[in-house]
């Protein structure tokens, strides 16, 4: 069993930075890989950025690729999301999730978090 909850959403301008955090409960963190999505009103939820449980391996959507970067701490049970050139578009509540098998990009996560919003003003 595996908790998330996330931190560090908010309000920032257009071109602005954000990290997010991801702090999970169990001593299992390091066998997970994990992921960010994200849902835009009135939109479907959608995949952000990915890594492997060692954090070797990372994948990104087109859309966030050279802008966003996820790294973990398993150390510190943590998995962050740097978020760099905020675009309005990136207005969405993000999420994060961990998969017993290895990174997807597909909504096929065992555990989720509730959810941290990131609002980009223009």
């Amino acid at each position: 069993q595996v908790q998330l909850v996330e931190s560090g959403g908010g309000l920032v301008q257009a071109g602005g930075s954000l990290r997010l955090s991801c702090a999970a409960s169990g001593r299992a963190f390091k066998r997970y890989a994990l992921g960010w999505f994200r849902q835009a009103p009135g939109k479907e939820r959608e995949f952000v950025a990915a890594i492997s449980w060692s954090g070797g391996s990372t994948y990104y959507s087109d859309s966030v690729k050279g802008r966003f970067t996820i790294s973990r701490d398993n150390a510190k049970n943590t998995v962050y999301l740097q978020m760099n050139s905020l675009k309005p578009e990136d207005t969405a509540v993000y999420y994060c999730a961990a998969r017993g098998g290895g990174y997807s990009a597909a909504d096929d996560y065992d555990y989720w978090g509730q959810g941290t919003q990131v609002t980009v003003s223009s």
